[in-house]
């Protein structure tokens, strides 16, 4: 008897095994003679039962063609020691068929899989129904057995429910069964398949009853391909042939399973042939991912269609020219969703059906035809007549509308989500079909989504031992002489990844704790071969010899963290997805108190360029308000003096006859002139009848008033006057030169008032910024330097201006 598959792997411990029956040396004709059908219809299963199978018993002697076999099954099928009724109901099933083959007039050789069918039934009760009374209540089983070893019976999806154990053990024996169920079970196991034991045992005993062998060397791979596509291994039983198989592939019996579908893309309808043709070529010589590749075909097979509509004549690539770019370049800009769509029953933008496509979506149009025509160019499939680069551009009016989407998910938002994460309990783990992945499974690759900042396809992608620690006696490079703290730094090696090679990047210790968790439980698993670089890894996320999917954190993680923080799995930006948490992390580090510079995040994050960079990370307006305050802008066009208001003039009514009541400290002396903000020798004062100095006896005098109040008065300054300030002597030179003949408010001019009396103009030192201390000390500085250039010592109490600067 054929099997579904041979393979030349080596054999498990069992001994050799060979089909129980040859049914080439029965007669299998279909028709019943005259004599045949005249014995079968008085047959009853009383008669048989007393009689026997014996081909040369009366009662079945005229048929003895159809009894031999049964009677070979019979004396060939493998009891249970324990089963003292199975001769009878094996004897009762027998009947049964050939009662059936009467009323047919047909032998079993010639029967169609529903004549078996209605005989066996498709449940047990309904069997019994029909029987009731003439049979034994468990020869059903024996009927399926009698089925599968006559006539190649496999249709076991219209049967219902039986023991596919026990149909196993009848047609191939215990021992063999048992061992091939021992061998799978113990690398499942292994694995952490955690399945209901029954359950798992009547998925090998089905494989290997469809495989018409009892051993695992013959589970090839083409068996394996051929058993996926049987009627029989649809639904639940297909998810378990994935086990099964990678198992079969741990013992060497077959090539592992192929990841993903492997079906080719869908044919391209509406589209002319040539224009087919050459996307195909196409697809199947360009180097990028197949991902990419396929999402280029289905614009390219979008545009094949624009042709056919609006464009008939062009019908290749080699007709293009400047102006049929032109065109689709205006007709990108004009198109809907849904425009020149194979289908849009079930898209994703069902929604959108009609309305403009955004800027992105436009660009993407024009982006997919200038690396079509520039590869065809290259490959020399076609005459270069244009240049796609400049003939295919994304027009300036789309690129404006064009910029950063980071979708950043709202501070409080994300801090439920951190608090969930750190939370995880065993009661709040995501199924699927009644499984569920390890706690510390689930801990660690949340964690990972909410401190990492990576990908969800290079999540899905750590590899065991990503996790390293800084020790003591590690030096930090430098010249500090420093040394990291033991364990104070948790490094995170990232694998390759969408935009470059591998790097390592630090990440929270909590992080790598969690790692460490699931690692100590983990479960050894098979190499997997990684898409991304084409060879076999051990995947850090891994369980049941399958890789954890990338979409597992949207569909499964996310969910549950928002349902355990009580927010809802959407905002005002969109579904919360697993890289919103990229640009969330990435944000926060550039808006911290100490906040990482772009080259680092760049780093950090693991992009090729800066500008890659900006559309993760953001300046937030409360970081942007911090440092416009920081910046000064008021406060470097305005600084503050302090005044002192003299209460008893102000009360006795004495200021409103015109006696000085506010003093403005100039440091080296006081200004009594009201409008004092208004007088443009306030930076340097030319000491006129308005001035006081303090070391002089009414300078001393006003000090030693009690009654005195201090206040602040800010004072605008102008451009000349902030250049004093801000750029010191040069500029206070050059304003003193402007201010020498402008009048003061008492009269007479800087260089008059300098004729009378040989003392140098003084600049005002108690003007200061909120940083008063170190402009204090600046124009202290120049204060020194102009009474030495005058001649005085700076502190010389003859002078009449002792260089007091005031910081207050």
């Amino acid at each position: 008897m054929s099997r579904l598959g041979t393979t030349s792997a080596p054999s498990t411990s069992t001994p050799s095994w060979s089909w129980p029956v040859d049914l080439a040396h029965y007669d299998r004709h279909g028709l019943l003679s005259e004599a045949e059908a005249e014995a079968l219809q008085n047959l009853s299963i009383g008669r048989l039962r007393r009689g026997g199978l014996a081909p040369d018993a009366p009662p079945l002697r005229p048929a003895a063609r159809l009894a031999r076999p049964l009677a070979d099954v019979l004396a060939v099928m493998h009891r249970p020691p324990d089963d003292r009724h199975q001769q009878r109901y094996a004897r009762d099933a027998a009947g049964l068929i050939l009662m059936r083959c009467g009323d047919l007039r047909r032998a079993f050789w010639g029967w169609s899989v529903q004549d078996w069918v209605e005989l066996i039934d498709t449940s047990g009760a309904e069997f019994r129904r029909s029987w009731g009374g003439q049979i034994g209540p468990n020869a059903r089983p024996l009927v399926i057995a009698y089925a599968y070893l006559l006539s190649e019976f496999t249709a076991f999806d219209q049967l219902g429910r039986f023991q596919r154990l026990s149909l196993a053990h009848r047609v191939f024996g215990t021992e063999h069964v048992d061992d091939a169920v021992q061998h799978i079970c113990k690398i499942l196991t292994d694995w952490g398949y955690r399945r209901d034991a029954e359950r798992l045992t009547s998925a090998i005993c089905q494989v290997l009853l469809l495989n018409r062998s009892p051993l695992l060397k013959h589970l090839s791979t083409d068996a394996l391909a051929a058993l996926r596509a049987h009627p029989a291994m649809s639904g639940q039983w297909g998810k378990d042939l994935y086990g099964l198989h990678r198992a079969l592939a741990a013992l060497g019996h077959a090539e592992p399973p192929p990841s993903g579908h492997m079906s080719g893309p869908a044919a391209m309808e509406g589209v002319p042939a040539p224009w087919a043709e050459a996307v195909e070529r196409w697809y199947a010589t360009s180097t990028l991912t197949p991902k990419i590749r396929s999402s280029y075909r289905s614009v390219l097979a979008k545009i094949g269609r624009w042709l056919a509509a609006e464009h008939a004549g062009i019908t290749e690539p080699g007709q293009w020219t400047r102006q049929t770019c032109a065109a689709w370049v205006a007709a990108v800009d004009r198109m809907a969703v849904g425009d020149f769509s194979q289908w849009t029953h079930g898209m994703r933008s069902q929604n959108r059906l009609g309305k403009p496509l955004t800027p992105e979506t436009k660009s993407g149009y024009l982006k997919v035809p200038r690396a079509f025509f520039r590869d065809l160019h290259e490959w020399e499939w076609v005459p270069r007549r244009f240049d796609p680069a400049h003939a295919l551009r994304t027009p300036r009016s789309v690129r404006a509308l064009m910029g950063p989407d980071l979708r950043v998910i709202a501070d409080d938002i994300w801090a439920k989500l951190l608090w969930a994460g750190l939370n995880v309990e065993p009661g709040d783990l995501p199924t699927a079909d009644g499984r569920t992945y390890p706690v510390e499974l689930i801990r660690a690759i949340t964690l990972t989504w909410l401190f990492a900042g990576q990908r969800s396809d290079e999540i899905a992608r750590l590899r065991i031992g990503c996790i390293r620690w800084q020790h003591d006696g590690l030096p930090i490079p430098g010249d500090s002489g420093e040394v990291l703290a033991r364990d104070a730094v948790c490094l995170l090696d990232v694998p390759t990844h969408k935009t470059g090679t591998s790097f390592t990047k630090p990440v929270d210790p909590l992080l790598g704790q969690a790692i460490e968790a699931w690692q100590a439980v983990r479960p050894t698993q098979p190499p997997m071969l990684d898409p991304k670089t084409n060879e076999h890894a051990d995947f850090l996320f891994a369980h049941r010899a399958r890789r954890v999917a990338k979409h597992y954190i949207n569909t499964a993680i996310i969910p549950m963290l928002c349902r355990k923080a009580g927010v809802p799995t959407a905002d005002v930006r969109g579904n919360i997805t697993s890289h919103r948490a990229r640009s969330t992390i990435a944000s926060q580090l550039y808006n911290a108190k100490e906040p990482m510079t772009l080259f680092e995040l760049q780093e950090w994050l693991g992009h090729r360029t800066p500008e890659a960079t900006t559309h993760y990370a953001k300046l937030i307006p409360n970081t942007l308000a911090r440092a416009y305050n920081d910046a000064g802008y008021f406060a470097r066009n305005v600084r503050t003096i302090e005044v002192l208001v003299d209460r008893d003039a102000v009360a006795s009514g004495a200021a409103a006859s015109g006696e000085p009541w506010q003093y403005f400290d100039l440091g080296h002396g006081w200004c009594t002139y009201t409008f004092f903000e208004q007088c443009q020798h306030r930076m340097a004062s030319a000491r006129c009848d308005f001035y006081t100095p303090k070391d002089s006896s009414k300078g001393q005098l006003l000090e030693a008033k009690e009654n005195l109040q201090k206040m602040l008065a800010s004072i605008p300054l102008t451009d000349d006057e902030r250049a004093a300030v801000d750029d010191g002597q040069a500029a206070l030179d050059q304003l003193l030169e402007r201010l020498a003949d402008i009048p003061t408010p008492a009269g007479p001019t800087p260089r008059e008032i300098a004729a009378r009396t040989p003392v140098t103009l003084l600049p005002i030192v108690a003007v200061r910024q909120g940083s008063g201390p170190k402009d204090t000390s600046r124009m202290g500085q120049v204060l020194s330097r102009s009474k030495a250039q005058s001649g005085h010592a700076p502190n010389d109490p003859s002078s009449g201006d002792s260089c007091q600067s005031s910081s207050r």
